[in-house]
């Protein structure tokens, strides 16, 4: 079962971040290069998904500095 991303530790968090970052890199890519991408959609997805994890992370800090 696929883990949701609420659920995630702040280093799970990073790492989607920086896996999500690295395939919307080499999906951009493989679009400008050839336009032999299978789906275009993947790349608002990812986009989406890196706005997600960006704002799940923000809130968590912002939690923090109102603990203190």
């Amino acid at each position: 079962m696929k883990a949701k991303l609420h659920d995630l530790k702040d280093n799970e968090i990073i790492e989607q971040l920086n896996e999500s970052r690295k395939q919307l890199r080499e999906n951009r890519f493989q679009y400008a290069i050839a336009r032999s991408l299978e789906n275009p959609k993947v790349i608002r997805n990812l986009k989406k998904k890196i706005a997600r994890l960006l704002t799940i992370q923000r809130e968590r800090e912002i939690a923090q500095i109102e603990k203190k």
